[in-house]
């Protein structure tokens, strides 16, 4: 069984009573990780990240709020 250094990063509550929790997780190796646990009712979803993933997940999802966020914002002005 290995070790780990967990350190709570953040969460926040998600549209249909859903949570999301983010956490680094550091190895015994030195090696960290994001956590990202998606809780659904009683139904987990963990997912372990590496950086580059993280930040290419990070990017995706900051291009499609940009594209939704303004096309709500657009609509709402009409």
């Amino acid at each position: 069984m290995t070790d780990e250094i967990i350190t709570n990063i953040g969460e926040m509550d998600l549209p249909f009573s859903r949570r999301a929790n983010l956490k680094n997780v550091e190895f015994e190796s030195g090696m960290n990780m994001l956590r990202l646990t998606l809780r659904e009712g009683r139904r987990f979803t963990i997912l372990d990240l590496d950086a580059v993933s993280a930040a290419k997940l990070g990017i995706l999802m900051v291009k499609w709020a940009d594209v939704s966020g303004n096309a709500a914002q657009t609509t709402k002005a009409e």
